[in-house]
């Protein structure tokens, strides 16, 4: 009987954790809520807030956490408040990279968020690494890859005045490609 009901509690966690799994939010949608969020704080909050009890947490879905707490860093007034957020955004982008090096999403908003802080801060340590490896995975682009987003990443890059001249020349003929 008691060996009964652990199994019973056993599988019935097993099928939350698939059900949780489950719910796991489109990325296209959550790329167009970020956008809004930059401005909004309570959009940042929600977002943050439906996203927090996914378990377990697709290294995307840790990128989006990690950029959701630089977004709540931004909008925080509190000083404390603002570091506070802005370390939990650094672990949780580094370990949305480690599970995932090769994300080329994960990557861009990492740099992205690294790009905005003011290099005294010392969080721009992964704009090199993070510039080189979007510009390969950005070059190696597939066929049926997010053609629009690969252009809003290409367009960045050129923007940020961060890539070399041999990496701006490569990713304008990707963008012309892409158009």
């Amino acid at each position: 009987m008691m060996k009964k009901s652990i199994f019973g509690c056993m599988l019935l966690f097993l099928t939350l954790g698939f059900a949780h799994a489950a719910e796991i939010p489109d990325v296209k949608e959550l790329r167009k809520e970020v956008v809004v969020a930059i401005e909004k704080s309570s959009v940042t909050d929600s977002l943050y807030n439906s996203l927090k009890p996914l378990s377990p947490k697709p290294p995307i879905i840790k990128g989006y956490m990690a950029m959701l707490e630089a977004l709540k860093a931004k909008h925080a007034w509190n000083p404390y408040s603002k570091f506070s957020y802005l370390g939990k955004s650094r672990r949780t982008f580094e370990e949305a990279v480690s599970a995932d090096p090769a994300n080329l999403e994960i990557r861009f908003m990492r740099f992205s968020v690294q790009h905005f802080l003011p290099a005294y801060l010392g969080y721009s340590r992964n704009l090199q690494e993070d510039r080189k490896q979007i510009v390969k995975l950005v070059s190696a682009g597939k066929k049926e890859d997010d053609r629009a987003y690969s252009r809003t990443v290409i367009k960045f890059l050129l923007e940020s005045k961060r890539c070399t001249p041999a990496e701006q020349s490569l990713l304008r003929d990707k963008l012309k490609n892409l158009t």
